[in-house]
């Protein structure tokens, strides 16, 4: 028997199906072909592909025998040193990317690689910050400065407290009816938030390291889940490094839309917005329509050869 389903689990080298919208999962192996087609991915296959299958005899696995072509997709540079890439998850309705302001301590190059990446490959984000029940008084102007900077450019930004519940009706009904990729770094409490969208789940959940206040890896495979309310996430291990692929690094601005909009009054064009005169990308650092935070970003990504992180 042959037929078409969408992978659900990937622990590697062996996977789940299921025929989407009904949720079978089955287990399936892939086809040696299909593997030396990768290219320079180093996972031919992803959470999210939809493939051709064929049923294994017995009890065996089922095979697959092809990828179909992919809607959309998240992919990030594997290591500092790699020249091969890691697709993440495909065929998604929106990314969450979840991110903390302490526990572990924001980086914001690393947010706004993801943001860019969502945005070169057509993936909707939305932004999830994460344990505000943690930052009391002591914080507020941080949150509001955070929440300032990215509301400015453009994005959705929910609030979340698994401990409180603030935000979470809004995003259970964000999730409603869609595949969402919940992403971020380790630690900032992406397995937490899926359960408690729907507690009937239970994707491992792991603590903060007293040392370093960086999270440990607890989630070691990609896995979609299907929610009670309707809809699907995809939960993720947590990532320390965020490589872009495939992005020239004049287009790198248009990925700012901020910065995308602010270029329309540049002087001269092309403008790489570091150094001609008339530039209004570096107006708008002084009026404050483009935030420093961002602008640093934009210029680590510039100067990126082989760092990453």
């Amino acid at each position: 028997m042959k037929g078409e389903a969408t992978v659900v689990k990937n622990a590697g080298s062996h996977y789940l199906l299921s025929e989407l919208p009904v949720w079978n999962p089955f287990p399936a192996v892939l086809r040696g072909r299909v593997r030396l087609n990768a290219g320079t991915a180093t996972n031919p296959v992803a959470v999210g592909d939809r493939v051709l299958y064929e049923a294994g005899e017995g009890q065996g696995p089922a095979t697959i025998t092809d990828i179909l072509d992919r809607r959309n997709f998240i992919v990030r540079r594997s290591t500092n040193l790699s020249r091969q890439s890691h697709v993440i998850a495909a065929n998604l309705d929106r990314a969450l990317v979840v991110v903390s302001l302490y526990f572990p301590e924001i980086k914001l190059p690393f947010l706004d690689r993801i943001l860019v990446t969502c945005g070169v490959y057509g993936v909707e984000p939305v932004i999830v910050l994460n344990k505000v029940d943690l930052y009391g008084n002591e914080a507020p102007g941080e949150v509001e400065r955070f929440s300032d900077i990215y509301s400015g450019a453009g994005y959705r930004i929910i609030r979340t407290s698994t401990i409180t519940g603030e935000g979470i009706d809004e995003l259970r009904g964000l999730c409603k009816g869609g595949v969402n990729l919940v992403s971020g770094e380790s630690g900032v409490g992406k397995s937490s938030l899926v359960k408690a969208v729907d507690p009937s789940l239970n994707p491992r959940t792991g603590r903060i390291s007293d040392v370093h206040l960086q999270g440990k890896h607890t989630t070691s495979l990609y896995e979609m889940y299907r929610i009670a309310t309707g809809g699907y996430v995809i939960d993720t291990p947590g990532l320390r490094g965020f490589g872009l692929v495939d992005l020239e690094k004049e287009e790198i601005y248009k990925y700012f839309p901020e910065m995308l909009k602010a270029s329309q009054g540049c002087r001269f064009t092309p403008c790489t917005h570091t150094h001609e005169p008339g530039c209004a990308v570096k107006s708008g650092l002084e009026n404050g329509s483009v935030s420093r935070e961002r602008y640093w970003s934009y210029l680590g990504m510039l100067e990126e050869d082989t760092k990453f992180r």
